[in-house]
């Protein structure tokens, strides 16, 4: 089961060595979480500086923030993508929600997340939040058609799997599967996504893919197969696991965490 952080307790976020040079965030948790919209992670990107009220930056910013809740479109697909400005006034905006949340759910998790970062992280150029369904990242820097390898989250069930009855070559499966699912079904909606489940003795295994609009097939199937490499401290031999980031994301549990799976086409059951 998973505890995640509130505003009253802060969640225990272990930072781990990076490999390679690549840094990444690796969180042990306890207890479960529900279809909730939980507060994972946020981050201040210190190194992008701080903007003045009034500035140009500033300007830019609310020029992309202000028309997004009038914007149905945006939501309904479940991403957005904008950049404005130049140099020290550029902003990179991206939104993306989860695969199965789409419409008011993805318009109420961005409400939350905007509001968030503003108290959060106050006057930063770059920040960014983590959402159970979604993710919202501004930034100065053009990170399109490019993988983030640096901002992911790693959340896990404390409780082991059980290595008598599985493996992690189970979750793998259903998790190999479900990407070529993806990568064959395109991105024509907005982002490569696939959802599925698996039959493991008595048990159900849930499962789901993620990659971004941007990415191409080529390199979607390289961030998944990359972050599954190194996050298997993480994710191995757990009773679930989660990684999200702003390229790519995918999520295994033995219970069901997604919405209305009858109405999505890209549900795989096997």
């Amino acid at each position: 089961m998973y505890i995640l952080p509130s505003e009253s307790k802060r969640l225990f976020l272990v930072p781990i060595l990076a490999v390679m040079a690549i840094q990444f965030l690796f969180v042990r948790t306890v207890s479960s979480v529900n279809m909730t919209n939980t507060y994972l992670h946020h981050k201040c990107f210190v190194d992008q500086g701080k903007y003045e009220p009034g500035s140009k930056y500033e300007e830019n910013l609310n020029f992309i923030i202000e028309p997004i809740p009038v914007t149905s479109e945006s939501f309904e697909k479940g991403t957005k993508m904008e950049m404005i400005g130049e140099g020290p006034d550029l902003i990179s905006f991206t939104l993306q929600c989860r695969g199965d949340i789409s419409g008011p759910r993805c318009r109420s998790c961005y409400a939350t997340a905007l509001s968030a970062l503003h108290r959060r992280c106050p006057g930063y150029k770059g920040r960014m939040i983590w959402y159970d369904q979604c993710i919202l990242e501004i930034s100065t820097i053009d990170s399109l058609d490019k993988i983030d390898y640096n901002n992911n989250l790693c959340v896990s069930n404390a409780k082991k799997m059980m290595a008598h009855y599985y493996s992690n070559s189970d979750w793998l499966d259903l998790i190999h599967n479900l990407t070529t699912k993806a990568l064959r079904q395109g991105n024509s909606k907005g982002m490569y996504y696939a959802a599925g489940e698996t039959r493991l003795g008595m048990d159900n295994i849930y499962a789901m893919v993620q990659c971004s609009f941007y990415l191409s097939s080529k390199d979607c199937e390289k961030c998944l197969r990359h972050n599954i490499k190194h996050y298997e401290d993480c994710c191995f031999n757990r009773q679930g696991a989660r990684v999200l980031g702003k390229s790519c994301s995918f999520r295994y549990e033995f219970y069901p965490f997604l919405f209305e799976k009858s109405r999505r086409p890209k549900y795989l059951k096997i």
